[in-house]
């Protein structure tokens, strides 16, 4: 079922105006309509600059994903940029090579990795994502073939 409110907020942010973290500026000549960037990034939430897009026809997939509590799930990776928003829930991001990790709640917006293995760990809530994946037709969003544990 649609629930009309984060999801549509982001979308609407992100056509009206692109992406920054927590920026709020007015829209010229749109009386009373107000853009917060929520997040604008040339690298993921580790430091690790994005090299490119994809080569090809562009295709932007949005997803919204429901994590049960108290799951961990696959270790994986994803070929393209993408970033997740937070809608609900305490979400723990960490990687595979480093152990390296992030805490994320509520309102949160993550630019996540490419190329490289993660996964997300839930806690005692389950958790609700809006995920953006900028790819290309046919291109994977994820893949976890290439784990090595």
């Amino acid at each position: 079922m649609f629930k009309p409110g984060p999801a549509c907020l982001l979308l609407a942010m992100i056509s009206l105006g692109g992406c920054v973290t927590a920026q709020t500026s007015s829209m010229s000549g749109a009386s009373g309509v107000e853009s917060t960037v929520l997040l604008k990034s040339s690298s993921a939430w580790d430091g690790v600059s994005y090299d490119a897009y994809p080569a090809g026809v562009p295709e932007l997939t949005v997803l919204n994903i429901k994590i049960p509590a108290n799951t961990a799930l696959k270790w994986h990776e994803h070929p393209m940029p993408n970033a997740a928003y937070v809608v609900s829930g305490h979400l723990t991001v960490e990687t595979l090579e480093s152990g390296q990790s992030i805490q994320l709640k509520p309102g949160d917006v993550l630019p996540e990795m490419v190329n490289r293995q993660h996964r997300g760990v839930t806690g005692k809530t389950a958790v609700e994502l809006i995920v953006f994946y900028a790819g290309t037709p046919g291109m994977p969003l994820s893949s976890n073939q290439r784990v090595k544990e």
